[in-house]
């Protein structure tokens, strides 16, 4: 070898070496010629390199698409387990110091166990402090286990155990003429625990404690259908209302300022006006023995919408204004609003006279979803001009518009547990949810679900969605929001899931499809445990 280049080798090894403060010294040094022409080589060091291990380092940012789906569906126990070893292996053969597992749906599985520092293939430079794997904790001596303190930490990790979603339906009921129409609404879930269902002209009601059928009404001796149903959730009325229904009849029996009448578990007050007329000021149907959500409405192909009484199987009235099917229904306490084929949306209040609506026009095709908030405030519609609109209850324009939607927007959902949060899904053409906050009017997330989104509904106790599908996979998705990761995937149904419905104690679903079919799923968890409320505010705690 030429001494030449072996004492400039041999320079550049030794210079590499000084300690950090020695080379800070010699930094303001004067450069020698030799040290000048020690820089035009770099050769790597390959004394203590692994190369297998920093070949490893290297690619584990570079998966594949097909790896990154297999993590994305790893919410089974072999997921976990799978997580658990590849953590322990790392630990052993790596040195990753990794102390427990992390959860797959909590945690953003781009960083599970997996992320580390980029470590290149070679390195150019010795390092002459090197920290032990397991540094303050040393394995005891009398250990017989060949793993280090830091798998043992791994092993002992408590691990949560995974809440099962049955892929099975626990219950399948056979539905003969149920539509598949995606702009239909004919499956709804009462606060009574029973089932609506429109089949062709009739409407008939199953009973989840019983599993008694009863029919409630047929529309063929009109010559109509049944294209939309859904249950008014009335809370019945506490004793402390039924002493101000009291109070409200003596006072008026005293200042003699109108009448009252009572029939059928029905109270109606009466006020007389200057003009000598008598006006229906209110009645409270809520007086009825079984009252939650005995109500239910039924909107016709021929634009009529009816009200029936289920407890004693009668019409109660039948509601004129719609020119084309009505398809979509709503109700918010006593008001209902009923979206048709005709673009309209009609407001009504069951207890004025038919005359007295609103009218609110904002699509250009047929109203296809309605939800009202939580909180009563606001109206949202979807159409099948691709629109997304959002009413309140003081004006006749939409207060927000949204039209990121490529194709009709018929699941429409409000968040139970975050105001203003409001979810939609788009159809063949778009197949996104697509989450709105209504507070600021701004979009806040996305995803592309891969087929036609005909439903949603939200988890009563926990946050969490399920969306039902049509084109092109029919399936059942449970979501964890805002993660968006996907809690469990259902299959079954051979046609569109157009229609879902969920269980009054807001465990179980259920849904149809073209298939003829209606299939009960247990999806979401079981109801948290409520405190009672100690606020100052509530009276119901104050009273002695």
């Amino acid at each position: 070898m030429d001494q030449e280049y072996e004492r400039r080798l041999l320079k550049q090894i030794n210079h590499q070496n000084l300690p950090e403060g020695q080379l800070a010294k010699s930094g303001g040094a004067t450069c020698s010629p030799l040290s000048v022409k020690s820089g035009d080589r770099f050769i790597p060091i390959r004394a203590g390199s692994n190369w297998c291990i920093n070949f490893h380092y290297a690619n584990e940012n570079c998966q594949s698409p097909n790896h990154n789906h297999r993590w994305k569906d790893a919410g089974s126990d072999t997921g976990k387990d799978t997580v658990a070893y590849a953590a322990l292996l790392r630990n052993e053969l790596l040195g990753a110091g990794i102390e427990s597992v992390p959860n797959l749906h909590t945690e953003d599985r781009r960083h599970i166990v997996f992320s580390q520092d980029t470590h290149s293939l070679f390195r150019y430079t010795v390092h002459t402090k090197r920290v032990p794997f397991d540094s303050g904790n040393e394995v005891s001596p009398y250990s017989l286990s060949p793993l280090s303190n830091k798998s043992h930490k791994l092993l002992r990790s408590p691990r949560k155990p995974a809440r099962k979603i049955s892929k099975i339906p626990f219950k399948v009921l056979d539905a003969p003429e149920l539509q598949d129409d995606f702009y239909l609404n004919l499956v709804d879930w009462s606060a009574g625990n029973l089932l609506s269902v429109g089949l062709g002209a009739c409407v008939y009601l199953w009973s989840a404690c019983t599993s008694q059928v009863t029919r409630l009404c047929d529309l063929s001796v009109d010559g109509d259908s049944v294209t939309s149903v859904c249950w008014n959730e009335r809370v019945s009325l506490q004793p402390c209302s039924i002493s101000v229904i009291i109070l409200l009849i003596n006072t008026f029996m005293r200042k003699k300022t109108g009448t009252f009448s009572f029939h059928k578990g029905r109270l109606t007050l009466l006020t007389r006006h200057v003009s000598s007329t008598l006006h229906l000021v209110t009645h409270w149907p809520g007086l009825y023995p079984s009252s939650q959500g005995s109500l239910v409405a039924v909107g016709t192909h021929k634009g009529y919408v009816q009200i029936w009484d289920a407890a004693g199987g009668r019409k109660l009235t039948s509601l004129e204004g719609h020119s084309a099917r009505v398809g979509a229904l709503a109700w918010n306490g006593e008001q209902l609003s009923s979206g048709s084929r005709d673009r309209v949306i009609l407001q009504r209040d069951v207890r004025t006279p038919p005359s007295a609506e609103r009218r609110l026009q904002g699509h250009r095709q047929e109203v296809c979803g309605l939800k009202w908030s939580p909180d009563h405030q606001h109206l949202a519609s979807g159409g099948n001009d691709n629109k997304l609109l959002v009413w309140n209850s003081s004006s006749l324009l939409p207060m927000q518009q949204y039209s990121d939607h490529l194709a009709a927007v018929k699941a429409i959902a409000w968040s139970p547990h975050q105001h203003g949060l409001l979810v939609s899904g788009g159809g063949t053409a778009d197949r996104c949810l697509r989450f709105w906050n209504t507070l600021t009017g701004q979009p806040l997330q996305s995803t592309d679900t891969g087929s036609q989104v005909c439903n949603l509904a939200w988890s009563k106790h926990a946050n969490e969605l399920v969306s039902t599908h049509g084109y092109s996979q029919n399936q059942i998705l449970v979501w964890k929001y805002p993660s968006l990761n996907q809690v469990a995937k259902l299959t079954g149904h051979s046609y569109r899931v157009l229609y879902l419905a969920v269980s009054p104690d807001g465990e179980a679903i259920v849904t149809g499809a073209g298939d003829e079919t209606l299939r009960f799923w247990n999806v979401f968890s079981k109801t948290r445990c409520t405190k009672e409320s100690k606020s100052v505010l509530n009276l119901f705690t104050r009273i002695r």
